[in-house]
């Protein structure tokens, strides 16, 4: 397909430009996607910040953003066709982690470890253009009756999948998750269809609205560990939590915030034998501050959770059967002409913002 296309692109810190850059040429693995829905993620601010680099050679730009998106396949190259797997039209989700099937990670199951990734907004232009080339490999057909915005809560679905499974969850636990974002308001979700009996949600907030968010999507308790004005403060978590069960703490945590202080928090709130999940994505220099000789008396366990390997099923499921909510999530939408903009506001001025996407068509 010729011509030029409308992108958002990305050359360096706090540096991104509209501008008409030619479609993708797609080889014969690939398949062009007329872009729709795209949500802006954590790692995209970041990513725009300086904070982290993107995957390039460099490290840096030009490069077009944007990796947690649907939209509608417009050309298929020879080998997907040659398959029957995709045609024009067809609507689809795009799994950005594209691995290559042929190292000893993917060999191994490790597919988020691949040797040789592609991934469309990271390595390559992504979705914060009209089109976007992705491997076939990376492609989903979506229902017909989810939307290409919920559609585009997939990526990071099944990425919080990936860090609930590692909980290993049991009927009746007592679950802690920090951070009241987009990804706990998923995980709220998912660990409640998995078992546990009762779910508390931790904030270091200013304001009580994503607590009562929380509350709304199905956490049980909602607590503020920042704002001794909040109704739902509390100056001993720790205390509050065997409070409520008897004693025995919590069995499990999870935190989806790339705060240190709340990791070394989750740790030490879980109870005998319990599992704490590494989600968040962490600062370079930061460095973990645990109570050695209680952690390993208490017999408690760590684990990390990154990307989303062998996750994906499990998430479109949960998005086609209603098993996840996402709609209420969206709390703003922009136009591809404004993506710096979401960006920036998403930074320095989030006010009751929980996820903004980018529609790029209709």
């Amino acid at each position: 397909m010729k011509g030029t296309m409308k992108a958002q692109v990305f050359y360096e810190a706090e540096k991104m430009k509209l501008e008409d850059i030619p479609i993708p040429e797609i080889s014969p693995v690939d398949v062009l996607v007329k872009v729709k829905s795209v949500g802006i993620c954590g790692s995209d601010i970041s990513y725009y910040y300086g904070l982290s680099p993107v995957g390039t050679a460099t490290g840096k730009g030009p490069l077009v953003l944007g990796h947690e998106f649907t939209g509608d396949v417009v050309e298929v190259g020879s080998v997907p066709e040659m398959l029957g797997l995709f045609k024009p039209g067809d609507r689809v989700i795009v799994n950005p982690v594209q691995n290559c099937n042929a190292c000893y990670a993917c060999a191994d199951g490790q597919t988020h470890l691949c040797a040789n990734l592609f991934v469309p907004g990271v390595t390559s232009n992504g979705g914060f253009a009209q089109y976007c080339s992705s491997r076939y490999t990376g492609l989903f057909k979506m229902a017909d009756d989810l939307s290409y915005s919920a559609g585009a809560f997939t990526e990071p679905l099944a990425c919080a999948y990936n860090g609930i499974r590692k909980l290993g969850i049991r009927i009746g636990d007592f679950v802690a998750v920090f951070g009241p974002g987009a990804m706990g308001m998923m995980m709220i979700q998912m660990i409640r269809a998995m078992g546990a009996a009762k779910i508390a949600l931790i904030g270091a907030v200013n304001d009580d609205w994503r607590l009562e968010r929380g509350k709304e999507i199905g956490a049980d308790y909602v607590f503020n560990i920042a704002d001794k004005n909040s109704k739902y403060y509390t100056a001993d978590l720790k205390k509050t939590i065997s409070e409520l069960t008897k004693g025995r703490l919590a069995d499990r945590s999870i935190v989806p915030t790339s705060a240190n202080a709340a990791f070394e928090q989750a740790v030490d709130v879980v109870g005998n034998c319990g599992t704490i999940v590494h989600f968040g994505l962490p600062n370079e220099d930061d460095v973990f501050k645990i109570p050695a000789l209680s952690f390993h008396t208490m017999d408690k366990e760590i684990r990390s959770a990154w990307l989303a390997p062998l996750a994906w099923p499990a998430a479109i499921r949960s998005l086609e059967e209603g098993i996840v909510k996402v709609d209420s999530l969206v709390t703003s939408t922009y136009p591809l002409e404004k993506t710096e903009e979401a960006i920036r506001l998403l930074k320095t001025s989030p006010g009751k913002q929980i996820k903004i996407q980018i529609e790029v068509s209709k």
